[in-house]
């Protein structure tokens, strides 16, 4: 009897997406009346969940707006996971073969633990949106729109936020909202981009929370509290104190803006892009490195500074091969947002500064821009659209999807010491 192979679960993740973005691409080019690399980079981005765009989306027609957010919805709960989520409701039970791809990727809970973490994120997914649907439709009625336009936006606009997606049906974004849509839509990106294993952990751990679970809260909320401490003093003089904690909050990777983002200070647009490189949680609707990297990384250079050899975090020893793909990660990341820099600034006119936060911007599946995605030549528009695809499934997804498998060396050698600094 011949052993059936199971696919590779990076190939099968990564496909998933990329048949959904053809699918999506199609669809805006028939509907949209976008050209065809327009309708692509739309695509990408909303099956991607980063909001940058070419044409303003509040010029688009209803039905390519829809397309959009369904593409959103997809994209941002993951295919893979939203047709095990609803197999699992209507089957009761996944077989062997699903449950090997989603723990090879997940990488993190048991095999049992897998299925109630599908369940919740369906159903945890459905509750927050149509939550935060009722409270942004109080919002914009409160602001004069008639009421279903108001349901609409509420709609749009509490799945774009959630999935971190970045897309408004509003020409200039948030800006000029009130504080119900801004506060709503800050806690909607905030609770989407947690992670679901940390939602999972919170609702089902009984006695002690797992240390993922304490550093990817510890590091959300003292990234928020910084940076909007840090935003408003390099900007108290045209800024409110809601706007520059929304500024902060946004570049994790949602997008939306409640200020002209070329009106903040330098100093300001550096925080922003720091943020969206650390990005949101593992398993969220956002990108980045991730907090959990941003925080070991961190910890491992003031153990260094220490003398100390082990990474010890609330009382747990962090394995090496973590810190390892840890610095890997950040490095390939860095690698990547500069190599497609450099690309983008040698074929369009802008300087390198843009150039960087757009490519941060897109590998970070955040939506922000400094108002030059849609001028960008054939070359910057492609380059873009690969950092979004490459962003939304992950650098180590990426080419885990190229080598098709994972090397595991089983030799051990012998140890031998280099000099470093």
């Amino acid at each position: 009897m011949t052993k059936r192979k199971i696919i590779s679960p990076w190939l099968y993740f990564s496909f998933t997406f990329f048949i959904l973005i053809v699918i999506g691409t199609f669809l805006l080019y028939l509907y949209s009346g976008l050209s065809f690399l327009d309708s692509l980079f739309t695509s990408t981005s909303a099956v991607c969940v980063t909001g940058l765009i070419v044409v303003d989306t509040s010029h688009l027609n209803l039905t390519s707006q829809i397309i959009i957010l369904i593409l959103i919805q997809l994209g941002g709960i993951g295919i893979m996971t939203l047709s095990s989520s609803l197999f699992l409701i209507f089957k009761g039970v996944l077989d062997l073969e699903k449950k090997v791809l989603l723990k090879k990727v997940t990488d993190f809970f048991s095999y049992y633990d897998i299925e109630n973490i599908l369940k919740l994120v369906l159903v945890y997914t459905l509750i927050v949106e149509f939550i935060g649907a009722f409270l942004l439709t109080i919002g914009f009625k409160l602001d004069g729109y008639p009421l279903i336009v108001s349901i609409y936006y509420g709609i749009f606009h509490s799945i774009s936020a959630f999935c971190n997606a970045g897309f408004s049906t509003l020409s200039n974004s948030l800006v000029g909202t009130n504080p119900l849509i801004k506060i709503t839509t800050m806690i909607l990106i905030v609770l989407g981009g947690i992670g679901f294993f940390v939602v999972y952990d919170l609702i089902y751990s009984k006695k002690r929370y797992t240390t993922h679970t304490k550093i990817v809260i510890l590091t959300t909320i003292s990234l928020i509290i910084s940076g909007s401490i840090l935003i408003y003093i390099f900007n108290f003089k045209n800024l409110s104190i809601l706007d520059a904690v929304f500024q902060a909050i946004t570049p994790r990777t949602a997008g939306f803006n409640t200020v002209n983002l070329n009106s903040l200070s330098v100093e300001s647009l550096i925080i922003i892009l720091l943020l969206m490189i650390i990005g949101a949680s593992p398993a969220s609707t956002g990108g980045g490195i991730k907090t959990t990297t941003f925080f070991l990384i961190i910890v491992s250079c003031f153990k260094v500074l220490k003398g100390e050899d082990k990474i010890v975090v609330f009382k747990r020893k962090i394995e090496q091969y973590t810190m390892l793909k840890a610095f890997s990660l950040f490095f390939i990341y860095c690698l990547i947002i500069l190599i497609s820099s450099l690309i983008i600034y040698n074929t369009n006119h802008y300087n390198y500064f843009k150039c960087l936060f757009e490519c941060a911007s897109a590998l970070g599946t955040v939506g922000l821009s400094l108002g030059i995605t849609s001028s960008l030549t054939y070359i910057g528009k492609l380059v873009i659209i690969l950092c979004m695809f490459i962003g939304r499934i992950g650098p180590v997804s990426f080419f885990m999807m190229i080598t098709l498998k994972e090397k595991k060396s089983h030799i051990d050698y012998p140890a031998e010491k280099i000099i470093i600094g």
